[in-house]
């Protein structure tokens, strides 16, 4: 079928071309021409830029009008018609032979070759060589202002100025006044065959009817003009036998329907319609007025600015079924939005849905990078996984950006059809490009997003996430493809020999910006987001306490408990009668992070602490441990002194020094130091390293690797790697060890001799059965209980823990403690029978 286009978006790989009725398709670059399609082949033979070649924004731009036939119309996955299209003469003139071709006749050529004296002209045409003179060309090069040269593949309107030898050669004009005043004629023989859209004609108006009219022109010939192409204002100002100009706009292969249009953009070949102000598009009419209603197809408005407006029938209601003519009488008000504008109709198209009025996003432009969008899996690619945000809208998310980690089979996690909650990294409306990222971290970011380099302040921290690890430190990306370099001597406080083993593709990081060069699009970063320096505890005035006597790590002392300090407690050795203070972090009191919370709170000036660790010694602070694991591993000599005596595949007893994005850092007596990157750190996805390690924490870590040169290590935490073989054993020992410190605490309680609420904890083991009585069943299934040996405690047991008990307040039941959590004084049961009976 052959049609009038207009221009409407211009892209490296193809032109979005305006049809009537508020129809688009598409021209891909292959479908210019073949002297453009040779070009394109011979540049991707080469493998380099071509001088003769020029891209399509070159050549074209939004408002051009063309001739165009369809080539195919494939139906999408969501349903929707995609129309291909072409508009190379060879496709679009194919009707045309050299014996028809006349003088004034106005057809489509395209620039096959620039010559000295002018251009070789490919009008489709077999046999002819059609040939244009520069001064023919030179009135219309200077209108359209795009270079002192027409381009191989530049369409054009066309006039046969000469024909030669039966139409062998042909002599061509572009002039704008003889195109625009060019117009087809019965001498020009023109057939249904040959019948170009795009012509303009003198016709005769035979019938008026309310959705059209119909023609006759060129003596013989009948075509159609739809209301969509006269205005529904004029369609009763036309009557029988009247004379007008109207222009040819499409032509249907087999069944030879022609239609035309009166609007006067159309009626001078070579001009272009009227454009809408793009701020327009997406913007809602709260009152228009319905002009004409046609049950078939839709109804016109006029809108608050007076202009035309057409609503598909689809669009005036939710479904079809629901659709009530009567509220669509000439008068009658509605709210609608402008979602498009049809350049070859010169008329807005709206919609009454309300979803589509009440919508956030109705085409590219509305989007902006960082916004978090909901969308529906629409296929799943090599490249990444496509995405529907809306009907007209579609972004990619590429392979690494699918989860936190790399999905080597995303089809296990996602399915056509599912709902996401994505990121923008980069729109480009004019491409229409929109990239975006399923990785949780960045979509839950609460961070700035950095989407330009003017932007990167010094000292700004946001996330971005790592597109390379190398040698030199990280390149890490932000939104809008910027990016940024953090160096090696930047990747941590603690020193990194291989960063690509610590850090990979696609890792979501936390960075703080040092240094940008906006002009330069350089961006120096750090991962190291706090550089001041630790203060120092403020040392105590308290005389007679210089600690001139030197301890070795690994010597058990007993200590006193001299006071409470925020990050632990000091106290003062016994052996040397009490003048040497030293320091028990809060995170070295026990293996067991609650534990140690539990003794900081239950320990009093006065209470002693036997067999405690010197761990370090630097002549200020003597730093002390109470870790049953660390103190044994030192003892049992199962502990490193150096890195020479390291070797891969040891297990070694050590605690987190510090907590990073990217892994964590572990040290080990005598002051050792490695790193389990983020990867090596748990059995589980680690999709935070907050969630799994906390600083002070005793872990058994595994050496995967060890550089004896920096003074580095590489160690692996997960528990399948880091068990020595009977792992039943080690985990009752632990649990042996937790229990054995519980009792040691109960003990301290109860020789306070004060009746607090802690004697109660203290009785309080878990396995006791208690007499209880019921005080409250909640929503969620669980339940309140009180009792004369619980005052003052809150007791809870969850819906699993009643088992299929169904109780009400006030029963007494028996109950069975499974846990103790002194610090908030709350006690966990259980109703369930099989608990009760053992």
């Amino acid at each position: 079928m052959l049609l009038l286009g207009c221009v409407k978006e211009v892209s490296d790989y193809e032109l979005v071309i305006s049809l009537p009725n508020g129809l688009s398709g598409f021209v891909p670059v292959t479908q210019i021409s073949d002297a453009y399609s040779k070009l394109l082949s011979k540049e991707v033979a080469q493998g380099e830029l071509l001088e003769d070649l020029h891209s399509l924004s070159d050549m074209y731009s939004p408002g051009t009008l063309v001739r165009c036939i369809v080539t195919s119309v494939e139906k999408s996955a969501d349903g929707r018609r995609s129309i291909k299209l072409s508009i190379d003469p060879k496709k679009v003139n194919k009707g045309l032979n050299a014996s028809a071709l006349a003088s004034g006749m106005l057809l489509s050529g395209s620039v096959s070759s620039v010559e000295d004296h002018g251009y070789l002209i490919d009008i489709g045409v077999s046999g002819t060589h059609a040939f244009l003179l520069r001064e023919k060309a030179q009135n219309y090069i200077k209108a359209v202002m795009r270079g002192p040269d027409l381009k191989i593949g530049q369409n054009l309107n066309c006039v046969i100025v000469e024909v030669k030898n039966e139409g062998r050669v042909v002599h061509l004009s572009i002039d704008r006044s003889q195109v625009a005043a060019s117009l087809a004629t019965e001498q020009q023989n023109w057939t249904l065959s040959n019948l170009l859209p795009g012509l303009v004609v003198k016709a005769r108006v035979q019938k008026v009817a309310p959705l059209g009219i119909k023609l006759r022109f060129l003596s013989s010939f009948t075509g159609i003009v739809d209301f969509m192409h006269m205005g529904p204002e004029k369609s009763m100002n036309y009557s029988p036998d009247q004379v007008m100009k109207a222009c040819i706009l499409s032509i249907h292969p087999t069944s030879k329907v022609v239609r035309l249009t009166l609007r006067q953009a159309f009626l001078h070949p070579g001009g272009s319609p009227n454009l809408l102000s793009n701020d327009r598009i997406g913007a809602v009419v709260e009152e228009s007025t319905v002009k004409a209603f046609y049950k078939q197809f839709g109804a016109v408005f006029e809108l608050d600015d007076g202009t035309l407006a057409f609503a598909r029938l689809k669009h005036l209601s939710k479904t079809r079924k629901s659709l009530k003519p009567g509220a669509f009488k000439t008068g009658c008000k509605h709210k609608c939005r402008i979602i498009d504008y049809s350049l070859m109709d010169e008329m807005c198209i709206v919609s009454l849905k309300y979803q589509i009025i009440e919508a956030r996003f109705l085409q590219y432009q509305d989007i902006h990078t960082g916004d978090v969008v909901q969308g529906k899996v629409f296929a799943l690619k090599a490249i990444g996984m496509q995405v529907k945000v809306t009907d007209g809208i579609k972004g990619l998310v590429p392979s690494m950006h699918l989860a936190d980690v790399l999905l080597k089979q995303p089809e296990k996690k996602y399915s056509i059809g599912d709902e996401v909650k994505c990121r923008v990294l980069e729109c480009n409306p004019v491409g229409r490009k929109l990239i975006l990222t399923l990785k949780k971290s960045l979509v839950q970011s609460k961070l700035p997003v950095l989407s330009n380099y003017e932007d990167a302040k010094p000292g700004l921290i946001t996330h971005g996430f790592v597109v390379c690890a190398r040698e030199f430190g990280c390149i890490v990306k932000f939104y809008n493809d910027v990016k940024g370099l953090v160096p090696k001597n930047e990747l941590s406080s603690e020193p990194i020999s291989c960063p690509d083993k610590v850090f990979h593709e696609g890792q979501v990081v936390k960075v703080v910006v040092l240094k940008c060069e906006p002009q330069q699009e350089r961006l120096l970063l750090s991962f190291r987001l706090s550089n001041k320096p630790a203060l120092e505890e403020k040392k105590d005035c308290t005389p007679n306490k210089k600690q001139d006597v030197k301890y070795q790590i690994g010597k058990i002392v007993d200590v006193k408990v001299l006071k409470k300090k925020e990050n632990g407690i000091e106290v003062s050795i016994l052996e040397d009668e009490g003048n040497v203070v030293a320091l028990i972090p809060e995170g070295h009191l026990s293996d067991f992070v609650a534990t140690c919370k539990l003794l900081w709170h239950c320990l009093q000036e006065g209470d002693v602490l036997p067999r405690v660790m010197c761990l370090s010694d630097k002549g200020e602070h003597i730093i002390l441990s109470r870790k049953a694991a660390v103190i044994s591993a030192v003892q049992e000599e199962q502990a490193v002194r150096s890195f020479s005596e390291i070797q891969p595949g040891m297990l070694l007893t050590g605690y987190v020094r510090n907590v990073m994005p990217f892994g964590v850092f572990v040290e080990f007596p005598f002051g050792v130091t490695g790193l389990a990157p983020k990867v090596s750190m748990s059995d589980k996805f680690v999709t935070d390293t907050k969630d799994h390690f906390v600083v002070g924490q005793t872990v058994i870590a595994k050496v995967m690797s060890v550089d004896e040169e920096k003074q580095r290590m590489v160690l692996n935490l997960q528990v399948s790697e880091c068990s020595s073989g009977d792992s039943a054993a080690e985990s009752f020992a632990l649990l042996n060890q937790y229990f054995k410190e519980m009792k040691a605490i109960r003990n301290l309680w109860r020789g306070r001799g004060e009746l607090n609420m802690a004697q109660g904890l203290c009785e309080l083991m878990p396995g006791k059965q208690l007499q209880l009585i019921v005080q409250d069943v909640k929503e969620d299934g669980s339940a309140l209980f009180s009792g004369s040996c619980v005052t003052g405690l809150t007791v809870t047991a969850t819906r699993y823990h009643l088992g299929d008990k169904n109780i009400v307040p006030g029963e007494k039941t028996k109950a069975l403690v499974l846990h103790v959590d002194a610090l908030t004084s709350k006690v966990y049961v259980s109703l369930r029978e099989e608990l009760l009976k053992q």
